[in-house]
């Protein structure tokens, strides 16, 4: 009977190991890999977190955005243990309400966010609260913690604001060169994780980050930006502006120096602009040019040599009759040099330039210029402004658009064109970026440097020159805008704005502006000045020549550009 129980016994034992053997059997090769994925599911917890972007640097390597690492509180509701009063002195400091606060401690959930990139001293004062050990890196209490973010940081504030762009909360590219470069600024997100044991709790962490994104060297000077947006802020309050725009660009390569506007924005603090705040008015804003468009009537008139600059029109009348519709100059002349007629701004004059040329050679000239379309500037928005074909144009339009009516344009459309005169006949590919590199050095993209397409003759440029240098000078409509020591070219504008009410032209509501290059026998920098809406006084060359003759004498200054009579004495010295 013993023996008949042993047997049986030593058989339940046998049977016992070899179904535990085949239970470990199975659980160790069959089911493996699906254990082991529910238990890494268990132990350990992802989340996302951003990584480095690239920084943006001025053309002279000077920081425009960089990045701070900053600490992210974060809960596990199903550890918080947290009483009224802890509540209520982290509402405080978090800046919340005690109910949001609450609200965000829904039950089961592993993981929530309470509040994003804590400045070093909040995020201390939180440690404090939570009776919290650690003072750095991912630490943990009462089922809340900290992870190390990256925040996007501007240095400048509001400087070249509508350039550089900003990014959101979670450093995603909301504008400007942050948009338009994200590609290479930004790289692909890392991921925190968090081990913990059967009850939940963290046991270690971890942080797998990749490198930081590649950096972009603007064609932007930080100190020709400032130059300019300090006399732009001085422009809108003497004038009482609605908006104003200032371009500054090499005309012989395109390379943007300088571009603000106003209305503007602090790029730390996006959050509160509003539309017309962000909005980049120097390319996404059209408006009609006025006198600024007499350029491609000007050119057109001299390479196809239908008039030369001594050519004379009779204007004694002060109005002209195109279309059953009377356009007048708005001040009386008498017998004009085709030079005059640029200088002194005389749309009867202008008019009968056009007239002489007809619509299709207007078209076929503005066309050179490219208005009508976008210049392909490297920031995003751009619009291409329009002008009618000549079949579709009216009775009206062959005295209208020769002054600048009819058709609209952006501010950058203008400048590239006036910078086709000062480099010789070339039209030249506006942008801001000259080269993106890894944080290494290692050059990634540089700007494509491609043949500028002729539009004119460098011999009808220069003849315009000389004609827009006499706008500055005595006599002319931009005396404003001398520079002392430099010769200027440029050409005042004034155009109406439409009536919101009547949709006739506003008597009203004027854009005044002027655009010009100097030193005018060799270019350092060509710049347009747009003032929407000024009070008080109309004409370009009153509202915006001076802007431009200010920021110009400043320019010239920081760049080290000798005075053109000083240049002129040394040359006679060492004729002698």
């Amino acid at each position: 009977m013993n023996r008949k129980r042993a047997i049986i016994l030593n058989t339940a034992i046998i049977f016992g190991f070899f179904a535990i053997f085949l239970r470990l059997s199975s659980l160790m090769i069959v089911d493996h890999k699906a254990l082991s994925d529910r238990a890494k599911l268990q132990q350990i917890k992802g989340e996302n977190i951003q990584v480095m972007r690239g920084n943006i640097y001025d053309r002279r390597g000077r920081e425009f955005a960089v990045n701070l690492e900053l600490e992210s509180l974060y809960c596990d509701s199903t550890e918080v243990d947290i009483d009224r009063d802890k509540v209520r002195k982290l509402s405080a400091v978090l800046g919340m309400e005690p109910k949001v606060m609450k609200a965000k401690f829904e039950p089961d959930k592993r993981f929530t966010w309470i509040d994003r990139k804590l400045s070093p001293q909040k995020a201390e004062e939180v440690k404090t609260i939570l009776g919290m050990k650690e003072k750095s890196g991912t630490v943990a209490a009462d089922g809340f913690g900290f992870i190390p973010e990256a925040k996007r940081f501007y240095p400048k504030g509001m400087l070249a604001s509508h350039v550089i762009g900003a990014v959101g909360l979670d450093n995603q590219a909301l504008e400007g060169v942050e948009l338009k470069y994200n590609k290479y600024l930004k790289i692909a997100g890392g991921k925190v994780y968090f081990e913990r044991d059967a009850s939940g709790r963290m046991l270690s962490s971890g942080i797998d980050m990749q490198a930081r994104g590649s950096d972009v060297v603007l064609t932007i000077d930080e100190g020709l930006q400032y130059i300019v947006e300090k006399e732009l802020d001085k422009a809108m309050a003497k004038w009482r502006a609605v908006a104003a725009s200032v371009i500054m660009m090499d005309p012989f390569t395109g390379e943007i120096l300088a571009l603000a506007n106003r209305p503007s924005y602090d790029l730390n603090d996006i959050i509160r602009a509003g539309k017309n705040e962000v909005r980049d008015r120097a390319i996404t804003d059209v408006y009609e040019p006025g006198s600024t468009f007499k350029i491609v009537i000007g050119t057109a008139a001299l390479e196809e040599k239908i008039f030369t600059p001594e050519s004379t029109f009779d204007v004694s009348r002060g109005s002209i009759e195109v279309g059953r519709k009377v356009v007048h100059d708005a001040h009386r002349h008498g017998v004009l040099a085709f030079r005059e007629v640029i200088q002194k701004s005389s749309n009867v004059g202008s008019i009968m330039i056009g007239m002489r040329l007809g619509k299709e050679k207007i078209y076929e000239y503005a066309k050179r210029y490219e208005f009508g379309d976008p210049t392909g500037i490297d920031l995003p928005g751009e619009v291409s402004g329009w002008i009618r074909k000549p079949e579709k144009w009216s009775a009206t339009s062959i005295g209208a658009i020769p002054i600048g009516q009819e058709v609209a344009v952006t501010p950058l459309q203008v400048l590239r064109a006036y910078s086709v005169v000062a480099n010789g006949g070339y039209l030249v590919r506006p942008h801001v970026v000259s080269e993106i590199r890894t944080h290494d050095g290692q050059v990634v993209m540089s700007f494509d440097k491609a043949a500028n397409k002729r539009v004119i003759s460098a011999k009808t440029a220069g003849i315009f020159k000389q004609i827009l240098e006499t706008v500055v000078e005595e006599g002319g409509t931009a005396t404003e805008a001398a520079v002392d020591g430099n010769k200027v070219a440029g050409k005042t504008g004034t155009a109406q704005l439409i009536d919101r009410v009547t949709k006739r032209y506003s008597k009203s509501r004027y854009v005044s502006s002027f655009v010009g290059f100097v030193p005018a026998d060799n270019p350092k920098i060509a710049m347009i000045v747009v003032v929407y809406e000024p009070k008080g006084a109309i004409y370009g060359g009153v509202v915006a020549g001076p802007v431009f003759r200010n920021i110009a004498d400043q320019a010239l200054s920081y760049l080290n550009v000798p005075r053109d009579d000083v240049s002129e004495k040394n040359l006679l010295l060492v004729s002698k």
